[in-house]
């Protein structure tokens, strides 16, 4: 079956994708200074220490299972566009199966978990003490937390971004004004930051699931046999798992690279930190048109539409192209300000702004490796996507014995951008076959593409 109801393939329609998940991703870094600045208030440096910690370990714990969001979008995308609601509903269930039992299990592991995260990161009894009591709070958010991921993909495999925009806003809104209130007002402390986003963030789940309410008027949601179809769980298995790996190669690859810093300084560190924000930046302004190009690719590779497959990689690439030219600009022109505005140290301003240029070159450097992330996540070519990443990093790693050594800092920017260009290039040369499975064109690969519509 094709995509029922087709609709024109427009730069409205990817603009009306792409802007709410941009205004979304700007909710989150005004939550993390809103929690950060209402424990400073307490005058205190250990509550600050606390919730950073401990937020910290809490987010890179969930972010495991980042793979839930990307692979429920790819998947649901494929359903939609092939007519099959059935398996749309059904994938939606078993993402929130694999949250329930994911959460459930960081719950009952929550002593291992922050024995072993104190453990490599140790802190001072104080700090450590408080942050505990601030993650005994925040685990039993787990199954809300996870979810978030699975209920989002969903709702961008079907472009549905203004929904998510809605539940950011609400969740991360009502995070801040009970922040205000537990904290400032009612005097809790650290343990209110924690009871905030508790709430929130259980709040932020039953509004996203009232918002897919229709999903659950379809039988299909409770159907055993369908939700728990062998081929089809083997295939999301495989799917998040690829995904997984993929993951865990780009963390492991940044996390060298903010440790590498360390080996030319103090100072050397810090400003690639400050930088650092200038690509956080450039990765929210894409997201918008990365998750576009999953949802469009998703829907077009289930309908086994190859020509509108390629329109809509073609007009998501030249906007995602317009954005990186227009903040590498930005940076070239407003960085050192911007710079100024991050730190008060003379040093460290004075470092970042040696190191700008590689700020001014990533955005165009990386918008190839951004945007061929989110076509390969819509067609589930996740396979690709791990290969691809092992080749990359080996990139990264070759680029780093052979430039570090010889230009320090410089030589560590330099192996960064190689990593960029590696997933881009990788990718890049991976895609004719995507298309040729899009058009029936090759054998069948379960890993990789949709089962045989229905």
């Amino acid at each position: 079956m094709s995509e029922t109801g087709p609709r024109d393939l427009t730069h409205r329609r990817i603009l009306g994708v792409a802007i709410p998940v941009v205004l979304s991703n700007a909710t989150v870094p005004i939550l993390g200074a809103v929690d950060t600045g209402v424990v400073g208030q307490l005058g205190e440096a250990a509550p600050i220490a606390a919730v950073g910690a401990g937020a910290i370990i809490l987010s890179s714990v969930y972010w495991i299972f980042g793979f839930l969001r990307m692979g429920t979008t790819g998947l649901a995308a494929q359903a939609l566009g092939s007519g099959d609601r059935a398996e749309l509903v059904a994938l939606l269930s078993r993402a929130l199966l694999i949250a329930a039992v994911a959460g459930g299990a960081l719950i009952a592991l929550q002593w291992a978990i922050f024995a072993g995260a104190f453990r490599l990161a140790p802190t001072s009894p104080e700090t450590e003490a408080l942050a505990r009591e601030y993650m005994g709070i925040r685990i039993w958010s787990a199954p809300a937390a996870i979810a978030i991921y699975g209920l989002t993909g969903w709702l961008i495999a079907q472009e549905r971004t203004a929904a998510v925009l809605v539940v950011q806003v609400a969740m991360n809104g009502a995070n801040i004004l009970l922040d205000l209130w537990f904290v400032l007002g009612l005097d809790f402390g650290v343990t209110g930051v924690a009871w905030a986003t508790f709430l929130s963030e259980w709040a932020g789940v039953a509004l996203a699931l009232w918002l897919c309410r229709a999903a659950f008027a379809d039988s299909a949601w409770r159907d055993r046999a369908q939700v728990f179809d062998p081929i089809r769980l083997k295939r999301m298995i495989a799917v998040n798992t690829d995904i997984l790996i993929r993951s865990v190669l780009l963390q492991a690859t940044f996390t060298s690279f903010l440790l590498g810093g360390g080996l030319f300084g103090t100072v050397a560190l810090a400003a690639n930190q400050v930088l650092l924000q200038f690509l956080y930046i450039t990765s929210y302004a894409l997201d918008g048109f990365a998750f576009a190009v999953e949802a469009l690719v998703g829907r077009f590779f289930g309908a086994g539409d190859r020509a509108r497959l390629r329109r809509a990689v073609a007009m998501c690439s030249a906007w995602g192209l317009g954005t990186v030219a227009a903040l590498a600009l930005a940076f070239a022109l407003l960085g050192g300000g911007i710079v100024d505005i991050m730190t008060t140290a003379p040093e460290v301003r004075q470092a970042a702004r040696d190191f700008l240029p590689w700020m001014v070159a990533a955005p165009l450097v990386g918008v190839a490796a951004w945007i061929l992330d989110g076509i390969f996540i819509g067609a589930t070519r996740t396979r690709d996507m791990r290969n691809m990443m092992v080749l990359s990093t080996i990139c990264y790693g070759a680029a780093l014995a052979l430039l570090v050594p010889a230009f320090g800092n410089h030589g560590l920017w330099a192996a960064l951008m190689v990593s960029f260009a590696a997933r881009g290039i990788t990718l890049g040369l991976r895609y004719p076959a995507l298309e040729r499975a899009a058009a029936g064109g090759q054998s069948p690969d379960p890993r990789n593409i949709s089962e045989a519509k229905t």
